[in-house]
């Protein structure tokens, strides 16, 4: 674990204007993959590519050459339906060829509506929400075990954070004490069908954290610098598993999906809500 730790440490990483522009880059794919699939979830993967440019592009120990190397970091997308945000990023870090992404919720595509262990650089398939952090807590054990020092990242929506399962997962985590997971929480504050705040309330949801044995932090998980500070915290926790909680909103860049149930799960409507939001993507 600490020669993993150094190794990162020592990298000096992409400044925040480069990665504000992948990140914008990605947000464009989002868009044109949903409208070309005329389906998809374009709210919460619009919500959290900023976080994952960060992973992908500065944090996570990864080769898109070798992506079976054993000492790879891991990353668990549990919202399994924010599967453009993922293959947007894999793509555009070197995973696949970026043409492959218009083939998005397609026949005979490998870019299935939610994430699929068929695709290049993801880990494991999702999309049943709540198993994703039992999932990592399992790759966390497993590389205690194995003696093989990776970390293992889970992203989390705060709709599926409402699932038994995922408290389940929080009690396991700090049982074994798995200071090599990250879970990372998408606070957008909209689910399917609402405000997560009318829908199931979960206030003061960093004393809760904390009092099933995690490390927690609160940051703005559209801004590169507080990113940064949020996983500059993480690998600063020797004894317990990470709980960030990135303050969020759900379709960040598209003024007509912020904040909008509707573009949870539905693509631009038309061929003008299609092209502003591209225009409005690009102008940022």
């Amino acid at each position: 674990m600490v020669e993993n730790q150094e190794k990162q440490d020592d990298r000096k990483g992409l400044d925040n204007e480069t990665l504000r522009k992948i990140s914008q880059r990605a947000r464009s794919l989002i868009i044109k993959m949903v409208y070309s699939a005329r389906s998809g979830h374009p709210g919460g993967s619009l919500s959290i590519i900023d976080i994952l440019t960060e992973l992908y592009f500065n944090e996570m120990n990864i080769d898109p050459t070798d992506q079976n190397l054993a000492s790879r970091d891991r990353l668990v997308m549990s919202k399994g339906h924010a599967s453009p945000a993922l293959y947007s990023i894999l793509a555009l870090r070197g995973y696949f060829p970026q043409e492959l992404l218009m083939d998005f919720r397609k026949i005979n595509s490998k870019l299935e509506g939610h994430v699929h262990k068929g695709v290049p650089g993801v880990e494991t398939s999702t999309g049943s929400l709540g198993q994703g952090l039992g999932i990592g807590v399992g790759m966390a054990l497993a590389s205690k075990i194995d003696n093989n020092p990776y970390r293992v990242f889970v992203i989390l929506g705060d709709g599926e954070i409402e699932e038994g399962n995922i408290w389940e997962s929080l009690m396991a985590g700090s049982k074994y004490r798995l200071n090599n997971l990250v879970a990372i929480l998408d606070k957008n504050g909209v689910q399917l069908d609402g405000f997560t705040r009318d829908i199931m309330p979960m206030e003061r949801l960093k004393d809760r954290i904390d009092s099933f044995g995690w490390a927690t932090y609160e940051f703005n998980g559209h801004d590169f610098s507080e990113i940064r500070k949020a996983m500059d915290f993480a690998r600063g926790i020797k004894d317990k598993p990470v709980f960030l909680i990135a303050k969020t909103v759900k379709g960040k860049g598209v003024s007509y999906m912020e904040n909008n149930s509707k573009y949870h799960g539905s693509p631009p409507a038309n061929e003008e809500e299609y092209e502003q939001a591209l225009k409005e993507i690009d102008a940022a």
